[in-house]
C-alpha cells in the first residue's frame, strides 16, 4: 500500500500553537460510520453525545519536563533531552546537543541539581547517560523542577514567546488526568488535552465508567513514515501498563468501549492479542503494532482522536478505524479531512478532536 494514500496539504496556519482558551471548547467533528455522517461540535458537547452508553479507556501518562540544560566542564551549553529509560531511575537514553562535543566518557551537569556522564553512543537510540542526583533523587524528579516541556516540532517558540508560554504550556500539555507517578511520557496523548473534571463529572453522573492505561509515549510517534510502502514502515516500540481493574474491564462484554486517543488504542489492541483473559497483576509489555487499512480491532468501538500529521502511523491508524477490515476508510478519511480544512479547524496536538463513533 502506498504510503502516499496518506498525505495531505495542511495550510501552515491551521496548525495550532496554543491550545483553547478552554480545555473543552475545543472543536468536535463527530463521524458516525454506520450512517457515513459528521457533524460539528464542540468538546463540551461531549457527555450529551454519548451518554452512559460508553466505557472509557485513557492514557494517564505524564509528560517529563524532558529538556535539561547544563554545561560541560569547559563552559559550554549542553542540551540533554531525556527520552526512554536505561537501566535503574537515574541512566537513561538521551538526545545531545551538541552531540559531537560528547563521546562516551565526556561529562556535564547543572550545579546543585546533577552530573551525568555519557557512556554510550547508540546510532538508534542516541546516548546513554549517567546520572548522579544530591540525595539520590531520580532525574525524572529533577526534571520536574528545572526541566521545559518537550513541545512537538511544529510547535513553535522562540525567544520571545518560549519564557512566556511557558508556564501554559506546562499546565495544558499533559491531561488533567495525567498521573505524576506515570512520569514516562516525552509526548502528551492529545486526544486526553480537551478533557475537563467537569467533562468526567458529567459523562460518571450518566453512567459512563473510565479505567487507565499507561503507555510511554515516546518520540516515535512524530516520527513521519519514509518508506514508499506502509508495509515497509518499522513502527517504534513503546511500552505500556495495564492494571487488572482495566484489563477485566476490557474483557467484560456489556457495553461498548471507547479509546481516548491513538495511544491508548495501541495499548489495548496489543494487550487484547497477547492475552484470553484478566491477570491478577499488571501487565506490563511493550506495544510494537502498526495499525493500518485493513486492520480490525478487537477491543474498542469508539475513538477520540486528534487531527494527525501528513504520512504518520496515527493518521493509518484513524483511516482503519474509519472502516475495520477493509480499505475504504482511506477516502473517507480524505473526505473529513477536507471538512475540518474547509471549516478551519485547529490541528495536531494543541488542536481540535474527532469523534468517531
Amino acid at each position: 500500500m502506498k504510503t502516499d494514500l496518506f498525505d495531505y496539504e495542511l495550510p501552515p496556519e491551521l496548525i495550532a500553537q496554543t491550545p483553547a482558551t478552554r480545555r473543552d471548547q475545543s472543536r468536535l467533528l463527530v463521524v458516525d460510520r454506520a450512517k457515513h455522517t459528521f457533524a460539528h461540535h464542540v468538546f463540551s458537547d461531549l457527555p450529551e453525545l454519548i451518554g452512559g452508553r460508553y466505557t472509557l479507556f485513557r492514557n494517564n501518562a505524564n509528560v517529563i519536563p524532558a529538556r535539561l540544560f547544563a554545561t560541560r566542564p569547559t563552559g559550554g551549553k549542553v542540551e540533554c533531552f531525556l527520552h526512554q529509560p536505561a537501566h535503574g531511575a537515574n541512566e537513561w537514553w538521551c538526545l545531545l546537543r551538541p552531540g559531537r562535543k560528547l563521546p562516551p566518557g565526556s561529562s556535564f551537569g547543572r550545579e546543585g541539581w546533577f552530573t551525568a556522564t555519557v557512556a554510550e553512543k547508540h546510532e538508534e537510540r542516541g546516548y546513554r547517560v549517567v546520572f548522579e542526583t544530591p540525595g539520590h533523587a531520580s532525574i525524572v524528579e529533577v526534571a520536574h523542577a528545572i526541566g521545559e516541556i518537550p513541545l512537538p516540532p511544529y510547535i513553535e517558540r522562540d525567544s520571545s514567546t518560549g519564557g512566556a508560554l511557558a508556564p501554559l504550556d506546562r499546565d495544558r500539555y499533559r491531561t488533567h488526568y495525567a498521573d505524576r507517578a506515570k512520569s514516562v511520557a516525552v509526548a502528551a496523548p492529545t486526544a486526553g488535552l480537551h478533557f475537563t473534571p467537569q467533562i468526567d463529572e458529567r459523562l460518571t453522573a450518566a453512567g459512563a465508567e473510565f479505567f487507565d492505561v499507561t503507555l510511554h509515549v515516546g518520540l516515535g510517534t512524530f516520527r513521519p513514515i519514509q518508506a514508499d510502502e506502509i508495509e515497509q514502515h518499522q513502527i517504534h516500540h513503546e511500552l505500556y501498563e495495564v492494571p487488572p481493574a482495566t484489563q477485566e474491564a476490557l474483557f467484560a462484554r456489556a457495553g461498548r468501549r471507547l479509546a481516548v486517543g491513538t495511544t491508548s488504542v495501541r495499548t489495548i489492541e496489543d494487550f487484547l492479542r497477547k492475552h484470553d483473559g484478566p491477570t491478577s497483576a499488571p501487565v506490563l509489555d511493550e506495544a510494537a503494532l502498526f495499525l493500518y487499512p485493513p486492520s480490525t480491532f478487537a477491543g474498542v468501538d469508539a475513538l477520540i482522536t486528534n487531527f494527525h500529521q501528513p504520512r504518520s502511523t496515527l493518521l493509518c491508524l484513524v483511516a482503519a478505524f474509519l472502516a475495520p477490515g477493509s480499505t475504504d476508510g482511506i477516502a473517507w478519511l480524505h473526505e473529513l479531512y477536507a471538512e475540518a480544512i474547509a471549516q478551519r479547524y485547529r490541528f495536531f496536538s494543541y488542536g481540535d478532536a474527532m469523534l468517531i463513533l
